[in-house]
Parts: structure tokens; C-alpha cells; sequence
């Protein structure tokens, strides 16, 4: 069992990106890290931290529960697109430690799918 993150747009053949519950957390406490803060420091993970302390883009990925929760917009996944672009980019794959590696192509699916919902305007689904 894992979590997939899928267009809303009915159509299974779209393109999806997936990890298992406990990878998600991984990856995501990864990129909260990416984002100058530490996930466990936040309401809903363990801390005490507010979200509306926080200064990221990618709050709506990160601030979600893992399955369920509300689906996010078109608009929403174009705000985060540069975002989880540039660090896709800014990440060489020269040295990189193979989890490390794994977050960054991680990225790069999910930026397709990403795209798109917002080529498409349909909402991103985590189910």
C-alpha cells in the first residue's frame, strides 16, 4: 500500500508519481529540509511550529495529509512548478548520495504530473 499523486482528470493512463507511506514522509521531510526547516518542528508532524511561519511554496505538498485532504488546483501546482524545478536543477547528479538522488527524481516526476494538471487544469489528487 503507498500513495499516488495523480490528475484528477479520470484518465489512469496520465501520468502519476508514487511512494510508498513511508518513502513520502522521507521525501518530504527532505524537502522541508530543502526549504530551511525541519518537518518534525511542525503543527501536525510533531511540533509546534505554525505553517503560517513558514515561507515555502511548497506548503500545500507539505502540509497534506499523506492520503485524502483536499485535492490541489491547477494553480496551485503552477505556483510550486519553478520551485521544484529550480531544485531539480540546482541538485547535480555528480556526488549526489543515492537517496539524495532518488528525492531529486522524485522531484522530476512529480513536476511532470505537476505539469500536467496545469496544462489540463485539473486538480492534483493524492490518493
Amino acid at each position: 500500500m503507498g500513495l499516488v499523486l495523480f490528475p484528477g482528470d479520470g484518465d489512469v493512463s496520465s501520468p502519476d508519481v508514487s511512494w510508498s507511506y513511508t518513502g513520502f514522509g522521507v521525501f518530504r521531510g527532505w524537502l522541508a529540509c530543502v526549504e530551511g526547516f525541519a518537518l518534525d518542528s511542525m503543527q501536525g508532524f510533531g511540533g509546534l511550529r505554525e505553517w503560517s511561519d513558514v515561507s515555502t511554496v511548497l506548503s500545500p505538498p507539505l502540509d497534506h495529509p499523506d492520503d485524502g485532504g483536499p485535492d490541489l488546483t491547477a494553480a496551485e501546482c503552477a505556483v510550486m512548478l519553478p520551485r521544484l524545478r529550480g531544485i531539480a536543477d540546482g541538485s547535480g547528479r555528480d556526488g549526489a548520495d543515492p537517496l539524495q538522488q532518488r528525492h531529486i527524481d522524485d522531484i522530476r516526476q512529480l513536476v511532470v504530473v505537476l505539469q500536467f494538471c496545469v496544462e489540463n487544469d485539473v486538480e492534483l489528487i493524492f490518493g
